[in-house]
């Protein structure tokens, strides 16, 4: 079946070969049996074979599923985690307060100009942070501890390595060099 699809691919002309109309010339030529075959032979097949047709590979699962296991019974409780200061509602307030505070720091410097070096630098703490809780969320949600606990534990080193450099590049750029703000504004006026 592939062989006679790609015969019948090969024979069409390609897009920028093809005009407007319906009726070409590379048609005209052709006997009148040639034109209606690609269409009766379309209409006869069932429609998953010719879907199937375009089809290269099977459909494979980056993580294939585990085996379904059910652990407990059916009355147990949902286990619920341990209260803890640093997650639950506080992590999503200061999470809130951060992201809140970014607006006026961001906008504040290209309204009035740099305004001075702590303002500055509390932009860029505010980013490192953000930043780093953001891609936090990111490792949490994606990578399972229960499948690849290998795996989340080094994306987290990563992520804590990533930030202590970002952290240190940001400090040397803010007390070496002219801050980012009017770095932005410099590319931005260039």
């Amino acid at each position: 079946m592939r062989p006679s699809l790609l015969r019948h691919a090969v024979q069409l002309p390609a897009a920028s070969q093809r005009s407007l109309s319906i009726v070409t010339s590379s048609s005209l030529n052709r006997p009148l049996a040639q034109q209606l075959r690609p269409a009766f032979q379309r209409s006869a097949m069932p429609t998953s074979t010719r879907i199937a047709a375009f089809h290269a590979t099977q459909r494979n699962q980056i993580l294939p599923p585990l085996p379904q296991k059910i652990e407990g019974t059916t009355n147990d409780p949902t286990p619920v985690p341990n209260p803890d200061y640093s997650h639950g509602s506080y992590h999503w307030s200061f999470e809130r307060i951060i992201s809140a505070g970014l607006v006026p720091l961001t906008l504040a410097p290209f309204a009035a100009g740099s305004l001075n070096p702590v303002t500055d630098s509390i932009l860029c703490a505010l980013l490192v942070v953000h930043s780093h809780i953001g891609f936090e969320s990111c490792i949490i949600d994606y990578f399972p501890k229960k499948r690849i606990p290998k795996l989340r534990a080094a994306a987290h080193w990563a992520l804590r390595i990533s930030t202590l450099l970002l952290g240190v590049a940001l400090y040397s750029f803010e007390t070496n060099d002219v801050g980012i703000t009017e770095a932005v504004s410099r590319v931005w006026h260039a």
